[in-house]
């Protein structure tokens, strides 16, 4: 997790990105804001998106130069691996890990298909949650602590507990807004 204080004040952050899986769906939600060390510089930027036709749903937080990078190589993971999100999120984890560029960018992704869900690190980590609620970015830890209180204690489908989660992480991180966008697909 990017912790806030951490935050260097020359470079631009996007932050805050949750993942709930159940009831045969997954939900990604990603506040809007983007920083600029202390300042926000935007409210509306849109960190999640759906790829491959639908089947896959991702989110970035981080640097917002290399998580667009990052990004942008995931997807064209998917394209080579014909739609494979483990195959996916393992190879591009070895690639930002083995390449001296891309070892330098300071971003996460949250990736998830009909099967699985993934955080996929610079350091080479691709984690799937025993959970199925996975988190990043400065607000990740208070939007994890919310879902996972919303997932054990309500019967609310993904869409809504990443809603209500975000929407928590945002009153507590001063790096998260309550600009909330939602990715959803059924499994």
């Amino acid at each position: 997790m990017q912790n806030e204080s951490n935050h260097d004040p020359n470079k631009i952050y996007a932050t805050t990105i949750l993942c709930v899986r159940r009831n045969g769906k997954v939900a990604i939600a990603g506040d809007g804001q983007v920083s600029f060390g202390n300042t926000v510089m935007k409210n509306s930027a849109r960190k999640v998106r759906k790829l491959y036709g639908d089947r896959i749903v991702s989110g970035f937080a981080g640097s917002a130069a290399d998580a667009f990078t990052l990004f942008e190589l995931f997807e064209k993971k998917v394209h080579e691996f014909g739609g494979s999100l483990s195959r996916s999120a393992v190879e591009l984890a070895r690639e930002w890990r083995t390449d001296r560029m891309l070892r330098r960018l300071e971003a996460m992704l949250i990736v998830a298909d009909k099967d699985d869900s993934f955080l996929i690190s610079g350091t080479g980590d691709v984690i799937s949650p025993d959970d199925g609620i996975l988190a990043i970015g400065s607000g990740g830890n208070y939007a994890l602590a919310a879902a996972r209180a919303l997932y054990g204690t309500t019967p609310l489908e993904p869409s809504q507990i990443v809603k209500e989660a975000m929407r928590i992480a945002a009153d507590i991180c001063i790096y998260t807004n309550h600009n909330i966008i939602v990715e959803e697909i059924s499994v």
